[in-house]
């Protein structure tokens, strides 16, 4: 049977099983709230529908659906997005074939949207998205997994490196509205199944580096048939397939005719017969050591968590890896997060790294399949972690969804990280089986409060009626596209249309919002980290990011909401090389740019 794209379902979403615990009472729960976030993508100009070319064959990377990046390509001062697509599968299939029509004329392609919002004259923003593609000269027609972007040149022009189920490409930001595609002269390709990839600095050289995710050995060809309990034909577990290696590419800087290119020093992770099969990876400081480590899910298998052994700097650092030493210890089963509390390997799909409980370090959120449950791991500091699941609540409500995109979000700016998830099954469904559906994995997504006590209750039935959409949803971007000072979500469904989410209710509480650009390069300084001080209450702490969720990347600017402080007292950024700065009293509800001014010594400013 063949269908359109243009089905959705709708359903009620139940909070069964979710008591709220003492703390701050949600007001969505009471019914005294506007809805969370309105689904604004059709309004926008948004257009983008999803193909991942089934036809029947279950191919295992159908199911797998793409990601999403929003990022400022033109230096405009708001977000545009590009958006992952698939293609058909098959050496002998043709669209005939294909079990849904693709949306888009072909040749399908990734998309490019540049923002192009305006004030109305009652001073609300349009939201307008263009679609750019053909204009930026960017030419992606592999089948899309995912995209990282940040600036690995220091022009001050963010590029995108782009996974894909094959060869992977690297486009650089000419600055222009163009992008050049310097994939092979880069030396930044990876021919295997890629899935996430972060840019960060791990030797503090000001460069940006690369972690390239991969995933298993599967090919076409390779396809194995597998079955459910019922005989049917699902798609198969990763298990079924060899895990790959990661890659790690070291920045080399403009050393060769001013372009910048990578060198694979995968040797430098200590990775012999530690294959993962990654699909979520963040970089951030774990241990408060000053260097930036990696955490990686891994689906089906223990997740890694790679220490920075902090082996010296710039030159120093590319003699001690010509001798070949380790520099990432996979530390994971030392530290608590590998495994859950029972000792048992998960479906780990997407992933965040954030301060949810406010007490200064970094803890980790993973999605996982229906019954395994999401999982938190709290950090003590000193990275090692315990698994809280069960005593945040969130363990029993995600029991029977299965989560991809994902972050720590403070969707109401009262200062403590909630979280959304992005739900959509892998295996065949049931009941919508039963009921005849053509493409029985949707689920309904979700949204949590952060209660400020260690605890959440889930407020998902009261957020806005997009969160009764039951859709195939896979990566999620998170940032604020409209620039009225709360966080905006755009997710990306498998198989089906693009969804943008706009927060209607954070911007009521204050915020402050800061960019940070160091001053060897006009660019995000992706690590850094803001302690952001307010008066007569606790510090937050928020990290310079793109990466987390699943296969997507974020806004870089940091967005703090700081509940009914008027005032910042304080910013202490702590930049990658080890250096800090201070600002003093910041009025809220503004957006800043904060510019590295001093290498390595600390800087008051007024």
């Amino acid at each position: 049977m063949k269908c359109g794209w243009r089905w959705v379902c709708v359903v009620t979403v139940l909070l069964g099983g979710c008591s709220r615990q003492p703390g701050e009472p949600s007001a969505l729960r009471q019914g005294s709230s506007p809805e969370v976030f309105s689904e604004q993508s059709a309004a926008a100009g948004l257009d983008f529908v999803h193909f991942n070319g089934m036809s029947g064959e279950h191919y295992f990377n159908e199911m797998m659906g793409g990601g999403a990046a929003l990022f400022d390509y033109d230096n405009d001062g708001d977000l545009d997005l590009y958006l992952v697509q698939g293609n058909l599968l098959g050496p002998d299939k043709t669209m005939n074939d294909a079990l849904f029509e693709p949306g888009h004329p072909l040749p399908l392609t990734d998309r490019l949207y540049r923002n192009d919002s305006t004030l109305d004259d009652n001073g609300r923003m349009k939201l307008t998205f263009t679609d750019v593609t053909a204009r930026s000269s960017i030419k992606a027609y592999g089948y899309g997994m995912g995209v990282a972007a940040a600036d690995y040149d220091n022009d001050g022009w963010t590029d995108l490196y782009i996974t894909n189920f094959g060869s992977n490409q690297l486009l650089r930001n000419n600055g222009d509205g163009t992008f050049a595609d310097l994939t092979e002269i880069s030396g930044a390709d990876d021919s295997r199944w890629s899935v996430p990839a972060v840019f960060f600095d791990y030797d503090r050289d000001s460069w940006l580096d690369l972690y390239v995710g991969n995933y298993v050995e599967f090919s076409l060809a390779s396809s194995k048939t597998c079955r459910s309990e019922t005989g049917s034909e699902v798609y198969c577990s990763p298990l079924s397939y060899r895990p790959e290696a990661d890659r790690l590419l070291r920045n080399r800087g403009g050393e060769e005719d001013g372009a910048v290119r990578f060198e694979d020093v995968s040797r430098l992770i200590d990775s012999e017969g530690q294959l993962g099969g990654a699909l979520g990876v963040v970089a951030a400081d774990f241990n408060a050591d000053g260097w930036l480590d990696v955490y990686v899910a891994n689906d089906g298998l223990p997740n890694h968590l790679w220490i920075n052994q902090g082996q010296g700097q710039g030159q120093g650092q590319r003699q001690e890896q010509a001798q070949g030493q380790v520099t990432f210890q996979n530390q994971a089963v030392l530290a608590g997060a590998a495994v859950n509390e029972r000792g048992e390997a998960e479906a780990s799909m997407g992933l965040d790294a954030a301060d949810f409980d406010g007490d200064g370090d970094e803890d980790l959120l993973v999605t996982h399949l229906s019954r395994e449950t999401n999982t938190v791991y709290i950090n003590d500091g000193k990275g090692f972690f315990e698994e809280g699941s069960i005593k945040t609540g969130l363990g029993k409500a995600s029991w029977e969804f299965t989560g991809f995109g994902t972050a720590w979000v403070d969707y109401d700016n009262d200062g403590w990280l909630d979280l959304f998830v992005a739900n959509g099954a892998v295996t065949d469904l049931e009941a919508l089986v039963r009921a005849g559906d053509p493409y029985p994995l949707h689920q309904t997504n979700q949204l949590f409060h952060n209660l400020g006590n260690g605890r959440f209750e889930e407020v998902t039935a009261g957020a806005g009626p997009v969160f009764e959409l039951s859709e195939v949803s896979r990566g999620a971007a998170f940032g604020d596209i409209d620039n009225d000072g709360d966080l905006d979500i755009v997710v990306a469904n498998n198989n089906g249309p693009v969804r943008l989410l706009i927060n209607e209710i954070g911007a009521q509480s204050s915020w402050i919002g800061l960019r940070l650009l160091g001053e060897a390069g006009p660019r995000d300084m992706l690590g850094a980290r803001a302690e952001i001080s307010r008066p007569g209450t606790a510090s937050l702490w928020r990290r310079v990011r793109t990466d987390g969720s699943y296969a997507s990347a974020n806004d870089p600017r940091i967005l703090a909401g700081l509940g009914e402080s008027a005032t910042v007292a304080r910013v202490r950024v702590y930049w990658p090389n080890g250096s800090t700065e201070v600002w003093h009293s910041l009025p809220s509800n503004r957006h800043y740019t904060l510019r590295q001014r001093r290498m390595g010594s600390e800087h008051e400013s007024p």
